[in-house]
């Protein structure tokens, strides 16, 4: 038997059917043991039984008791024996002295013989033995009645429903197991339980998202890295060919160098990505004045922003502290603001602010460039999504700051948003204050 439900529903219904059959055969025992308490029913019947048969045989003889005897059978449908202290049956002139002894030294199997059920009871003066013999019509089950029967019935049926309950969500874990183990990472169990086994349900669930992400971010990373990275490489080629030819050796060790030099942040920067989306728990939170880290970055990019003949504004700013990982949250306000400065125009000012809103902290940065076209605007975020135009391969970018920038934010549970300021591009994130 490999089933589970098949188990539970057999474990549970002979558990049922032991009770209630072991419950009747007690009860049907206790007519036995019942006799011997005065206080019985079962022993005040037997004793007026006695009495009754005594009296008859007394007033009038053999065919006095025969009489009683008969009546006991139509009513009770039971059978009557009298007998003298010795075990003489007064009827039948049977030696009866077995019943006698048994009665007077009871054994303690004596209920699970096969057999009729007899009930002794002794006269007070010791004269007189009548012993209440009950058929047991249905041998093996006598002490069951139809009632038991549909206790047990309806046991079933409970039992059925008990064990439907507890495999069911074994089940359905063990379908989405197997779905997932086929290679559907979307195979959730779903389950609204609240016992061990839908907590069991809600830890497969995240295993299998955690599993999910970490191989959706191995696919991406591969994708990302077999597109972007060709066109470098293609170059550092005719920058190799160009060098082993003599022409120009200084320029063409320079464009190695400078694509050696992209190629190894670009490295850096999906690494940077894919560390963020796949393992959330490497994430570090500590309290982090946000205004600082802000004022931190604007000076560090002041000279950046001086070679692109623009400036950067940090006027309006607040003291406000958030919880997260220090490195994470400056790579994302890092980017955002170098992202500005490239696609600023010269003799322009990129302005950045920080502010509180509804207990989170703003942190915005506008250049006063021509924007970006609306359609583009939800696509910004994406990983290597580029806007045609201005801001092209041309303007040095690889596609990747505004996409670390949004994981970072995510991770923080918090969000960022772009839109068109007219002129220029705004971008906002937005943190919990903490």
């Amino acid at each position: 038997m490999k089933s589970l439900f098949a188990k539970i529903l057999l474990w549970f219904w002979f558990t049922l059917a032991v009770t209630v059959v072991g419950s009747a055969f007690i009860s049907a025992l206790n007519v036995n043991e019942n006799a011997s308490d005065e206080r019985a029913p079962v022993a005040r019947l037997v004793t007026f039984q006695l009495e009754e048969a005594r009296s008859a045989y007394e007033i009038g003889g053999r065919p006095g008791l025969q009489a009683f005897l008969d009546t006991l059978h139509r009513v009770y449908d039971a059978r009557g024996i009298l007998t003298d202290e010795n075990g003489r049956d007064l009827l039948t002139n049977e030696d009866r002295s077995d019943l006698v002894r048994r009665a007077r030294r009871p054994s303690l199997y004596q209920f699970f013989r096969t057999g009729d059920a007899t009930v002794p009871r002794a006269a007070d003066d010791g004269r007189y033995w009548f012993f209440y013999i009950v058929p047991r019509v249905r041998v093996g089950f006598w002490f069951l009645l139809p009632e038991h029967v549909f206790v047990m019935a309806a046991g079933v049926l409970l039992c059925y429903w008990l064990a439907l309950y507890l495999t069911s969500p074994v089940r359905k874990l063990e379908k989405a197991v197997e779905r997932f183990g086929r290679g559907d990472l979307s195979a959730r169990v779903g389950s609204n339980r609240h016992d061990e086994l839908g907590q069991l349900a809600r830890t497969f669930d995240r295993m299998a998202g955690r599993i999910g992400t970490l191989l959706t971010a191995e696919r991406r990373l591969l994708l990302d890295i077999s597109h972007e990275l060709r066109s470098p490489l293609a170059r550092l080629g005719v920058a190799v060919e160009l060098a082993r030819s003599g022409d120009d050796t200084n320029s063409a060790l320079n464009r190695i160098q400078k694509e050696s030099d992209r190629l190894n942040a670009l490295v850096g920067q999906l690494l940077q990505v894919t560390r963020a989306e796949g393992d959330p728990s490497s994430l570090r939170r500590a309290p982090l004045r946000l205004d600082e880290l802000v004022q931190q970055l604007v000076d560090d990019s002041s000279i950046e922003a001086a070679a692109h003949g623009c400036e950067l504004k940090y006027e309006k700013r607040e003291p406000v502290t958030v919880a997260g990982d220090p490195e994470l949250l400056r790579r994302a306000v890092e980017n955002v603001i170098r992202n500005a400065i490239r696609h600023a125009p010269r003799e322009t000012a990129v302005e950045v602010s920080l502010a509180r809103d509804n207990g989170k902290a703003v942190v915005g940065v506008r250049d006063q460039g021509s924007g970006v076209p609306e359609e583009a605007l939800p696509r910004l975020f994406d990983a290597f999504y580029r806007v045609e135009g201005d801001r092209d391969r041309a303007s040095g970018g690889t596609g990747l700051g505004l996409s670390i920038a949004r994981r970072a934010m995510e991770l923080h549970k918090g969000s960022i948003r772009a839109r068109n300021a007219q002129p220029g591009l705004e971008v906002e994130m937005e943190l919990p204050v903490g």
